[in-house]
């Protein structure tokens, strides 16, 4: 067995929606207590005070169709907070180099598509061989989604137990030359996880060595807990060789508690939006202006930000005192999830059923957020991962019930 063949899984992920999953696992079993639903990543800290007023502002503009490259205003309020926000010191041209979105799922499940069309087009990918997309796994399942729909091979690349980012040497060349894109994401969805520099820079040079796409999610980018994630932009500013081979997907979703609002944007390779932007031009709908305008507002103030890092980073201390004790170190570097190895309760499936009948505590199965490899371990059966999306109140209750659960 090679290095890749331990490390990688070369099927399709499978299982269906985690949600649905869970939902099957507990069937028509009452909840011990009044329910605490803490499984979906959906912000409930209040959105930012503006967000009605700038909408009545712009009401008018309902009655027009958006172009799909978005408003000039747009554009360049994300082209000014990219370059603010990751430092970039190379020229970041933002009309050529910036798209709007439904949010940032939408455009990480169709880019993949785009993709392979686009190293089709260019001659450096061959329609007759099996073409490959990398994820990490545990993963996001729009991933597994967009390499779905170009009909790619999902290749699985699993972080390990102690949190330490898989070894990028170790890949095999002929399973990057067949590469379209390699969906990464830091902060990390479930595990909380932050690619330094230097690990962005050596993916950075394997994209562009082997003629693949480093898709960024960085939906989580804002929500850290002491110093600001290296982005992948970032990183290749660093390099000074452009921004080729490298998008980076976000949205107002997390920053901002706007997850209705359905607004994000693609950055980056402008060869590639411009490419994007033509396939979604028929394949996607556009986002209204006046919500555009609400991202323009969103992206210039810094201050409702800043007090919602504050309020996660409150019951990420919390939860250190309540459940570190019992089950070692909580806090992770980002996003708003705990991560939770239950192990000791027979793993995460078992654990999310007696959280639920026990202490009326809804959390999703890490194994369902994962695929098993290819020696048949899941890198997510151990874990359970907890949404931090109540107020503190909420969730004193709810680590106080997790405890309960240990007795």
């Amino acid at each position: 067995m090679t290095a890749t063949d331990r490390i990688c899984a070369t099927k399709p992920p499978r299982g269906g929606n985690p949600f649905q999953r869970l939902r099957d696992l507990l069937g028509e079993s009452e909840p011990g207590k009044p329910p605490i639903t803490l499984t979906i990543g959906e912000p409930k800290h209040e959105p930012p005070a503006f967000v009605g007023e700038v909408l009545s502002q712009n009401i008018d503009l309902f009655r027009k169709y958006p172009p799909v490259k978005g408003s000039e205003a747009f554009r360049a309020s994300v082209g000014n907070w990219l370059v603010k926000r990751f430092n970039l010191q190379q020229e970041f041209d933002a009309d050529r180099s910036v798209i709007p979105l439904n949010g940032s799922r939408e455009g990480l499940v169709f880019a993949c598509t785009a993709a392979r069309d686009y190293w089709l087009a260019k001659g450096l990918k061959s329609a007759d061989e099996q073409l490959s997309v990398i994820l990490p796994n545990p993963y996001y399942h729009s991933y597994g989604a967009g390499a779905h729909m170009a009909g790619a091979e999902a290749v699985l690349l699993p972080e390990k137990e102690d949190g330490t980012l898989p070894v990028l040497a170790e890949l095999d060349p002929k399973l990057l030359e067949r590469t379209i894109a390699f969906y990464f994401a830091s902060p990390a969805n479930p595990q909380g996880t932050v690619a330094p520099l230097s690990y962005w820079r050596e993916l950075i040079g394997l994209a562009r060595q082997y003629n693949f796409f480093i898709f960024a999610d960085e939906c989580y980018s804002e929500i850290y807990r002491d110093e600001p994630p290296v982005g992948a932009l970032e990183a290749a500013d660093s390099l000074q060789e452009g921004f080729a081979n490298v998008v980076v997907f976000n949205s107002l979703s997390k920053r901002s508690n706007l997850p209705g609002l359905r607004c994000g944007f693609a950055a980056g390779d402008p060869d590639f939006i411009a490419f994007f932007t033509d396939f979604r031009n028929v394949a996607a709908p556009q986002v209204p202006l006046p919500v555009q305008a609400v991202a323009c507002r969103a992206f210039a103030d810094e201050n409702h930000v800043i007090e919602n890092r504050r309020l996660y980073n409150e019951k990420y201390a919390l939860a250190e005192e309540m459940l570190a004790p019992v089950f070692g170190p909580i806090t992770c570097a980002g996003g708003f999830f705990i991560w939770l190895n239950v192990h000791q309760l027979g793993g995460g499936v078992k654990a999310a059923k007696l959280f639920w009948e026990k202490a009326g505590l809804r959390v999703v199965p890490g194994e369902y957020l994962a695929s098993a490899m290819p020696d048949g371990q899941n890198p997510g059966a151990d874990f359970v991962r907890i949404a931090l999306v109540e107020n503190l109140e909420v969730s004193r209750e709810a680590f106080q019930r997790i405890l309960t659960c240990m007795e």
